[in-house]
Order: structure tokens, then C-alpha cells, then sequence
């Protein structure tokens, strides 16, 4: 009973870990696509941020910089994507798919030509990374029967990049549904004309989204490199943007249902690291590979299933024309 209570925190404190850029890019991808842009390209922006978070963590030595250089980064590209899709009304899944495409070949021909490490950087210390914090208490709850050690291993001990990422769920539920930024923000991906209308410049509401999207993008990128890793690996991402746009449509373009979508997916990652060579009776060992492939399968699963029920903003992915 010990050890099936010390598996269970665990795998909990490794579904909230996992679940981080998920989270992360789930955000990102609400708040710009409640406005009406699509964006594909979360995953590349995340990998992008992952790189520059490692490469300025790696030369600076600084976790507080190669953030600040994630979240440019990410920013940066966000705008390219805006300059695209909402001045230039350009297709917005094959700007996303072109961002990505870029970040996959950027980061690895720029990480072998300054590192000559086949696209990663260099391991980094402690001092470079956002490091687990263990929170008031939690050595001092331990032996609290059931609540103390979840306190202490599944609430406590994660990096300042996983708490922040949680309080944004409740940050972007306020900030949507109890602002008035967040009702026009709303409105746009709505009805852009009837908020052009009001003499509220639907540009300017779209870009903000877009930007917010790559800040977040930025955070998710800099917890793969320098709190989850220790370095950057090429194609660390591994779909991770594609997963979270999966969870944002699961739950509806709404912050809570995405939220605990999330979290599913990170738990299924979780089971599948703790189930790799295990036997089951009756089965026998299990695939590693089809272990591996289980939160991809959600995916498909999830969006082939809900993509056609799930009400998606109206003027989604539609350019808007201003009116003469």
C-alpha cells in the first residue's frame, strides 16, 4: 500500500511537471485565437523561446535573462505572424506552419554553428536553470499522514515556472470574462465589424492577443530548456504545440476545461514514462513505443472526435476588412 500511495504522488507531481508547457501554450493559444487569429505556430514559437532561453542561459549564466531573450524571441515571431495574417490578411495556418517550419531549422543550424553539438547546447548548471522550490512547511508535513506528503512531493518542489503557469489558468479566466479587455477581446473573434463599429481599432485587439499568445509561448519555451532540461535538445518540443492546441479545442476555447485537458494529457504522458518495460499479466510487456505514441493518439483522438462539435469564435482564422 506504501508503494502504490509513493507511485501515485509521483506520478501526480510528474502529471503537473509534464502538464506545465502544456498549460502554458493552451493559454497562448486561447487568447489568440479568442481573438480571431489562428495560431499553428505554437509549437515553433515554443521551441524558439526553448533555444534562446538555453543559449543566453549557457553564455550569461543568467535564468532571469535567457527568460527575458525567451520571451523576445517568442514575441518577435508573434509579430512576423501578425504582420502576415492581420495587416497583410495572409492565411493563418500557413503562416503558423511557416513559423514552425523556420524554428525547427533555425534552432539546429544556429546551435551547430555556435556550439557544434548537432543543434543542443551546452548542459547547464544549477545556478542557469529555474530549480524545483520547496515550499514553506513542506519538510515539516511530511509525516502529516496523506496530506502531508502531498504537500510535500506533489504540491511542493516544482520550479517558479509550473506555479506560475497555474496561476495564469484563474489570470486568463479574469482577464477574459471579467475585463472589459477580455469582452472586446472577445468580441473580435466574434463580430469585428460591430466592434470597428463601437470605434474600437480591431487591429490593435488582434495584435495584443497574438503578443500575449508568444509571452506565454516564451514562458512554456524557457520551462522545457532551463527548468524541466538542462540544455536544449533539437525538436525538444515534440509536439507539445500541437497537443495543447488539442486540449484548448477539448475544452472549448475556454480557460478551466483546457486547463484540466492539460492535465490529462500531462497524466497520460506521466503513466506511459512508468508503464515502459513494465509487465502486464495477460498482456505481458508493453510496448515502449505504443506507450510513447499514447498522448499523440489522444490527439488525433480528441480532435477528430471534437473538432466539429466544439463552437469555435466565429470570425476565427476569417481576415477582417475594414469597411468603406
Amino acid at each position: 500500500m506504501d508503494d502504490l500511495f509513493a507511485l501515485t504522488l509521483s506520478t501526480l507531481a510528474a502529471t503537473i511537471r509534464l502538464a506545465t508547457p502544456l498549460i502554458l501554450c493552451a493559454m497562448a493559444g486561447l487568447l489568440s485565437e479568442r481573438s480571431g487569429v489562428i495560431d499553428i505556430g505554437l509549437e515553433g514559437k515554443m521551441l524558439a523561446g526553448a533555444f534562446a532561453a538555453a543559449v543566453v542561459a549557457a553564455v550569461t549564466g543568467s535564468a532571469a535573462f535567457a527568460l527575458l531573450a525567451a520571451l523576445l524571441v517568442a514575441v518577435l515571431l508573434s509579430l512576423v505572424h501578425g504582420f502576415a495574417c492581420i495587416t497583410h490578411r495572409g492565411d493563418q495556418v500557413v503562416s503558423g506552419v511557416a513559423i514552425n517550419i523556420i524554428a525547427a531549422g533555425m534552432t539546429v543550424v544556429l546551435g551547430n554553428a555556435w556550439f557544434g553539438r548537432g543543434g543542443s547546447t551546452p548542459d547547464l548548471s544549477p545556478d542557469q536553470r529555474f530549480m524545483p522550490l520547496h515550499l514553506p512547511g513542506a519538510a515539516a508535513l511530511r509525516d502529516v499522514p496523506v496530506i502531508g506528503p502531498l504537500y510535500a512531493d506533489v504540491v511542493s518542489g516544482h520550479s517558479l515556472l509550473t506555479y506560475l503557469a497555474v496561476l495564469l489558468v484563474p489570470l486568463v479566466w479574469f482577464l477574459l470574462y471579467r475585463t472589459r479587455f477580455g469582452l472586446r477581446l472577445r468580441a473580435v473573434g466574434e463580430a469585428p465589424a460591430v466592434v470597428d463599429t463601437a470605434g474600437i481599432s480591431v487591429v490593435r485587439l488582434r495584435y495584443t492577443g497574438v503578443m500575449l499568445a508568444g509571452l506565454l509561448c516564451g514562458l512554456a519555451g524557457t520551462f522545457l530548456a532551463i527548468a524541466q532540461n538542462a540544455a536544449f535538445q533539437r525538436e525538444m518540443t515534440a509536439g507539445r504545440g500541437f497537443i495543447a492546441l488539442a486540449a484548448m479545442i477539448f475544452g472549448k476555447w475556454r480557460p478551466w476545461p483546457a486547463f484540466f485537458a492539460c492535465l490529462l494529457f500531462g497524466f497520460l504522458d506521466a503513466v506511459s514514462i512508468r508503464l515502459q518495460g513494465v509487465v502486464l499479466p495477460g498482456i505481458g510487456t508493453v510496448p515502449v513505443p505504443l506507450i510513447q505514441a499514447l498522448p499523440y493518439i489522444l490527439t488525433v483522438v480528441l480532435l477528430a472526435g471534437f473538432i466539429g462539435k466544439a463552437m469555435a469564435p466565429r470570425a476565427l482564422g476569417t481576415p477582417y476588412v475594414k469597411e468603406r
